[in-house]
């Protein structure tokens, strides 16, 4: 399936993700990246997750997503703070496939 069908871009998201200096790409590859979920959000009557991850640059982003239909609808995305790529950086080494590793 092409990223085209995966995601649901329109020019409000794509401005708004832009306005914090990351694009299309960058967002998608967080997400396709084998993300940490960090929280999640009922609003406007949907369900939004947020997620930390890397693009395949390195780059640590906060990604916010939403379904719509089999589609994923990234809200917003912006730089991971000091104290966010800190946190990303521990969890990095326990994480195996997705989930950390509890021993």
């Amino acid at each position: 399936m092409a990223d085209e069908e995966l995601f649901d871009w329109d020019e409000a998201n794509i401005a708004h993700i832009a306005e914090h200096d990351v694009t299309t790409s960058e967002a998608e590859e967080v997400v396709s990246n084998s993300p940490l979920d960090i929280g999640k959000q009922a609003r406007n009557g949907e369900e939004r997750l947020m997620q930390i991850g890397e693009t395949l640059s390195g780059r640590v982003l906060i990604v916010i997503t939403t379904l719509r239909g089999k589609r994923t609808r990234v809200v917003t995305a912006f730089p991971a703070n000091r104290a966010y790529r800190a946190f990303y950086s521990a969890q990095k080494g326990s994480i195996d496939h997705g989930k950390a590793d509890p021993s």
